[in-house]
C-alpha cells in the first residue's frame, strides 16, 4: 500500500510545475506530451517504445539490456518527481512506464512486423489486466519505483511468453 497518505492512487491533484525542472520532468514522464492525451495514454505510450526499439534492435543483447536497465532506474527517478508534483500516485499522465516495460518485453526479440504487433498486443494485455503477481506490485508498491516496477514485470512475463511462442511455434509465424 502507500505510505504516504498525501499521495493516493486516482486524478492528478490541480497543481502547476513550480521549475523549468517540473516541466522537464512532466515533458518525459508523459513522453513529451503522450500522457495528456484524454483516450488510452497508456496505449500510446507503449507506441512510443516502437521506434525505440527499432534504434536499438541493431545492438547487441547487452547493450540493449544495458540502456534498459539504465532507462528503467531514469523513468522511476522522473516518476517520483512527477508524483511528487501532481500530488498522487501513478497518474495516468505518466507513460514513460509503458515505454520500458515495452522495451523489456522485447530483450531478444527481432524487429519485425509480426513480431512487433505480438510483442505491442501482449505487453498492452499484461499491462491492464494485470495477472498475478504484477496486480500485486501494482497496489503494494509506492513512489516511482511503484510506477514503474509493474510494467517491468509484465515486461519480463511478456518477453518470456514471445520466447515461448517462439519455441513452440519454431520461430516466428
Amino acid at each position: 500500500m502507500n505510505q504516504d497518505n498525501s499521495i493516493s492512487s486516482g486524478q492528478a491533484k490541480n497543481t502547476a510545475p513550480r521549475s523549468f525542472a517540473d516541466h522537464i520532468v512532466l515533458a518525459l514522464s508523459s513522453v513529451f506530451g503522450l500522457g495528456y492525451l484524454p483516450k488510452a495514454p497508456g496505449t500510446f505510450g507503449t507506441l512510443a517504445a516502437i521506434p525505440l526499439w527499432y534504434v536499438m534492435a541493431h545492438l547487441s543483447l547487452w547493450i540493449f539490456i544495458l540502456i534498459t536497465v539504465g532507462a528503467i532506474f531514469i523513468a522511476t527517478l522522473i516518476s517520483q518527481h512527477a508524483e511528487r508534483i501532481y500530488q498522487t500516485h501513478d497518474v495516468r499522465h505518466i507513460v514513460i512506464d509503458e515505454v520500458v516495460g515495452l522495451l523489456v518485453t522485447v530483450f531478444g526479440v527481432p524487429f519485425a512486423l509480426p513480431e512487433v504487433i505480438t510483442a505491442f498486443v501482449v505487453f498492452r494485455c499484461l499491462d491492464m489486466l494485470k495477472p498475478p503477481p504484477i496486480r500485486w506490485f501494482d497496489k503494494n508498491v509506492s513512489g516511482g519505483f511503484g510506477v514503474v516496477i509493474d510494467d517491468v514485470i509484465a515486461g519480463f512475463v511478456g518477453c518470456v511468453l514471445l520466447h515461448f511462442a517462439r519455441f513452440v511455434l519454431g520461430g516466428w509465424w
